[in-house]
């Protein structure tokens, strides 16, 4: 039978045998691997009803040991024979206890762990996923729920895409109309809210024991109606172009007028005063916090779809605030378009164009890997975690492509733009757009089961990726995914195990 193992490891060998987990189960702690072991019992006891006891003793026939290594990053390894022995440094360890959670196996009345070494490291170094907190505001403790699924499936990186048209979402000292005014209102109307400093530093913290870095995102120069509702002296009028216009009549959704909060979801219409000096002072005051309160080496500036705003001034306005981000001591990541622009060296771009190799889209992301920077991929028909699955999905948009299961696995992040050198590709990100989406089901929904496959995309070795394994592995995760209490969508085309 197949290991239900997502992402696949990049070495794994087999035996016969298995180790049976009993009530004289014990975790051993070595060198102070105490969080690891900790997190490895809650994972037993919410899997199999058994809670193992933590100690420092002795190993004996039955145990799992969890060792922590001098040998730094996520590298780790797993054998299981007569004990279990789980080692590496605390990401490894973190990532060794989530294998071991999807190693657990149901025989009979009896739960096991197979005899197993794995040797495992991952291809890419930025694995990671987006939650927008913007159309649709989610309080912590739904943050914290994304952090615990995405996390188990090995993702290091969380985007939060706190600034849309449609709301502010983070409290700024020196500009507290923000959280007053620009915060109130969501898409179609839903509530809305922002975080605290407390609270963005609690989900930081949070992230950071799921090992998961925190990307703030602050979407300029466009996406930033919401911006004008508090500092109304900084932000254009809306743009009504044509191609806006038949975009709004398209989704029925009337563009907003200055000072009116958008409800909508169309794009385009907005842009701050790129030239004002009271917008570069804005920006100065909102970015210099943001940087403060975010440990992480990033800070995600935004860049898509000016729609309205010319060619010129949105260069202009991408070189003033990539390089502002780096005199704050954080490297700028920015959405594919800011490649048109000389960015801060060092820049990173985020690609969400399609995969299809070619055009305007690819000469920019090449762009950021010619000034130094590199690029994270995150194809919108294949890595849009809130595009449907199909077109009777009661959830997500179609406007960048279907994506079944297949699709969300079935692609190469090195083969998306011509002539990018592979090392200059940094990693995947699966975004989630939440246009539809409004509760925790919602997101479980959209996410699960896609949401592995590009776990595995961004994981595991490219020459070990294929189609049938995944289908036949990712079946064996449901039933831990539903002991999890995560909901999902489950394709028929997958076979899904009980247990």
């Amino acid at each position: 039978m197949v290991l239900p193992l997502v992402p696949l490891p990049s070495s794994v060998t087999e035996s016969t045998g298995a180790l049976s987990l009993t009530a004289a189960t014990r975790i051993i702690v070595e060198n102070e691997a105490d969080a690891a072991a900790s997190a490895l019992a809650d994972g037993i006891a919410e899997r199999t009803g058994l809670h193992p006891a933590i100690t420092v003793d002795a190993a004996r026939p039955g145990d799992i040991v969890v060792r922590r290594t001098a040998r730094q990053g996520e590298h780790y390894t797993v054998h299981v024979g007569e004990t279990a022995q789980l080692e590496g440094a605390e990401a490894g360890l973190f990532y060794a206890v989530q294998t071991v959670r999807q190693l657990l196996t149901a025989e009979g009345e009896a739960w096991v762990l197979p005899h197993v070494e794995i040797d495992d490291a991952p291809r890419f170094a930025y694995r990671g996923v987006m939650l927008d907190v913007a159309r649709t505001f989610f309080d912590v403790d739904t943050v914290k729920a994304f952090i615990d699924r995405t996390s188990s499936l090995k993702f290091n990186h969380l985007h939060l895409h706190l600034s849309d048209d449609q709301g502010w979402r983070l409290q700024i000292d020196s500009r507290p109309l923000l959280a007053e005014r620009s915060s109130t209102t969501a898409v179609l109307g839903r509530p809305g809210g922002f975080y605290t400093k407390d609270d963005f530093r609690e989900i930081v913290r949070y992230a950071t024991s799921h090992r998961m870095i925190v990307v703030p995102e602050i979407d300029l120069p466009g996406h930033t109606h919401a911006i004008g509702l508090a500092y109304p002296e900084i932000v254009e009028a809306p743009v009504m172009n044509d191609g806006l216009l038949a975009q709004s009549t398209a989704l029925d959704q009337p563009l907003p007028a200055a000072g009116e909060p958008y409800l909508g979801w169309g794009v385009g219409h907005s842009s701050v005063k790129i030239h004002a000096d009271e917008t570069w002072e804005f920006l100065r005051d909102v970015l210099t916090e943001v940087a403060e309160i975010t440990p992480g080496p990033y800070l995600h500036v935004g860049g898509d779809e000016c729609l309205g705003t010319t060619q010129a001034d949105f260069d202009a306005f991408i070189e003033r605030v990539t390089a502002l981000t780096v005199e704050l001591g954080k490297t700028p990541i920015a959405w594919h378009e800011a490649g048109s622009a000389r960015v801060a060296e060092g820049t990173i771009g985020q690609y969400w164009g399609d995969t299809s190799p070619a055009g305007a889209h690819a000469d920019h992301a090449r762009r950021f890997a010619e000034r130094a920077g590199s690029v994270i991929m995150s194809p919108s028909n294949t890595a849009y975690l809130d595009q449907k699955y199909d077109a009777d999905f009661p959830l997500g948009l179609d406007w960048a492509a279907l994506i079944d299961l297949q699709t969300a696995y079935e692609w190469e992040p090195t083969a998306i733009v011509d002539a990018l050198p592979a090392e200059a590709v940094l990693g995947v990100e699966a975004p989630l757009w939440s246009e539809t989406v409004e509760t925790l089901n919602d997101i479980d929904q959209l996410i699960f089961p896609r949401v592995a496959a590009i776990a595995e995309v961004a994981w595991s070795p490219a020459e070990t990726r294929e189609w049938a394994s995944f289908r036949e592995r990712v079946g064996r995760l449901g039933a831990a995914w539903e002991a999890a209490g995560w909901a999902g969508h489950r394709p028929a085309e997958i076979v899904w195990s009980s247990r």
